[in-house]
């Protein structure tokens, strides 16, 4: 009986980690901040720019664990045209062309090379407001107020 209920519940963690991922995966990013731009026009949206290094940024991977992979942000997501820019150390992890590319967004953008770095863009590319960093404490609190101050809004 005990092995019954611990398979049980083994099922039903796998099951929301499953979920999770599932609901993550099916955020739309973009890679290219000129096709970003048309979707914002198009659909009277903000961009969400988002600098990450995925494969060496700690806060990053944090952020990307607790924020974007929750089931708040897939919720609001849909307000936003969404640009990941990925900053990698690992060469392949983007093609050639997509790592120029992204460093000079980066050199445009985030001058000083913050990560994380969440950016609100109007659909002409215009720095409405930024926050950046991640605290070890996990708290989400602050990108969930950045992200509800431009919800929907274009300017």
């Amino acid at each position: 009986m005990n092995r019954f209920i611990a398979i049980l519940i083994v099922l039903l963690v796998s099951n929301s980690v499953v979920t999770a991922q599932e609901e993550a995966s099916s955020l739309n990013w973009l890679n290219n901040l000129k096709e970003a731009k048309q979707f914002a026009k198009k659909e009277n949206k903000p961009i969400l720019l988002y600098f990450t290094g995925s494969d060496w940024c700690s806060p990053c991977k944090m952020l990307k664990k607790d924020f974007f992979e929750s089931s708040a942000f897939v919720e609001k997501s849909s307000a936003f045209v969404m640009v990941m820019i990925d900053y990698p150390r690992r060469v392949d992890i983007l093609t050639e062309e997509q790592l120029e590319y992204n460093k000079g967004i980066v050199a445009e953008y985030n001058k000083t090379k913050t990560f994380p770095n969440l950016m609100v863009l109007n659909p002409k590319g215009k720095i409405l407001d930024n926050i950046s960093g991640y605290s070890s404490l996990r708290d989400t609190s602050n990108h969930f107020a950045f992200i509800n101050k431009y919800s929907g809004k274009v300017k």
